[in-house]
């Protein structure tokens, strides 16, 4: 199928004050026309710096893309000024934030801000712009919308605020849609209506969809296909049926041994990755995951393993897949 985005060894640093924070370090993969993929790991892995990356938001000029290309379209969005990317954000690609209470104007009318991208990149009437967003605001499952729309944020419970955003995001029918935790702040029944909307969305618009998200149970709802984030880098890629029942890399297993289940029992304690993540000031020489891995080799200390296809469609960077570590007693 056709790639809307593919993305190639990107590397993105932050100048600070201790010195370089290589944030994201390498990141490869691509989505495809109507695909729905995952992007996921703990917080600070990278995946919004990705997201940000790709919508080129990354804050000037402390954050620089010092290496790789982004693809849109087939277009290098990387080396496209400013101007070129405002007709792009919003347009071509649109974006929910993490949290909508802080992305929407608390002083600007819900519908002047949903018309306001459109006006741009449809250059149509205030009139006809506030139509549509009545039209968006129905769209995305909030009553009354003629009246919705003149009033402001605060009035909007936190579901409804995220609906908005989500609004604002497809108004102008853009091909890729990025949602960074857009079910964070909500409650669980709040959640599921959100992940139901966005999967009626994005059958009805054929939409393409990046969801970044900590929540695996969010990805198994939503997608077919996961990225797995640890210390800026990919670790493991995969269908969701491989990621989930055939996990190849110790840390993805450790995230999915830290998902609560149904039939744990009630006396049973969560699994959890001891550790913390490396410093980005000084990446580690070989494996990242090398500290906090139980499974652990002195190769991993010295050598970072290739990302190296599992099957098909599945691909793992991890020592533990080389022939000669069924005798792990050789590399430990």
């Amino acid at each position: 199928m056709e790639n809307i985005l593919e993305i190639n060894d990107l590397n993105v640093s932050f100048d600070t004050s201790a010195g370089k924070v290589k944030a994201v370090r390498g990141v490869s993969f691509s989505v495809e026309k109507g695909e729905a993929i995952a992007i996921v790991g703990e917080s600070g892995c990278g995946k919004s710096v990705t997201a940000k990356a790709i919508m080129r938001l990354l804050p000037s000029p402390q954050a620089k893309i010092e290496k790789g290309s982004i693809l849109l379209n087939g277009e290098n969005i990387v080396l496209k000024s400013e101007k070129a990317m405002g007709k792009i954000r919003g347009n071509e690609v649109g974006m929910i934030f993490q949290d909508p209470m802080t992305s929407l104007n608390p002083t600007t009318k819900i519908g002047i801000q949903i018309a306001e991208g459109i006006i741009r990149h449809r250059r149509i009437s205030k009139k006809e712009a506030l139509e549509h967003a009545i039209k968006m605001l129905e769209l995305v499952g909030i009553s009354q919308p003629e009246k919705r729309i003149h009033q402001y944020p605060h009035e909007f419970s936190g579901g409804m605020r995220q609906r908005v955003m989500i609004a604002i995001a497809l108004a102008c029918r853009p091909r890729l849609l990025i949602a960074d935790e857009p079910t964070t702040a909500l409650d669980v029944t709040i959640q599921a209506q959100i992940l139901q909307l966005m999967k009626e969305l994005q059958q009805k618009t054929d939409t393409s969809i990046i969801l970044i998200t900590h929540d695996l149970g969010v990805v198994a709802e939503m997608c077919s296909k996961v990225v797995v984030m640890y210390a800026g880098e990919i670790v493991e890629t995969g269908s969701v049926e491989e990621i989930f029942s055939k996990p190849t890399h110790p840390y993805t297993k450790g995230l999915l041994k830290s998902i609560p289940r149904l039939d744990m029992d009630k006396h049973e304690k969560l699994s959890t990755i001891t550790g913390t993540p490396p410093d980005l000031l000084d990446p580690p020489k070989g494996c990242s995951f090398y500290p906090r891995c139980e499974m652990a080799m002195k190769i991993c200390a010295e050598h970072k393993p290739e990302f190296e296809a599992v099957s098909p469609t599945q691909y793992s960077s991890c020592w533990l897949k080389h022939p000669m570590a069924k005798n792990r007693k050789q590399f430990v």
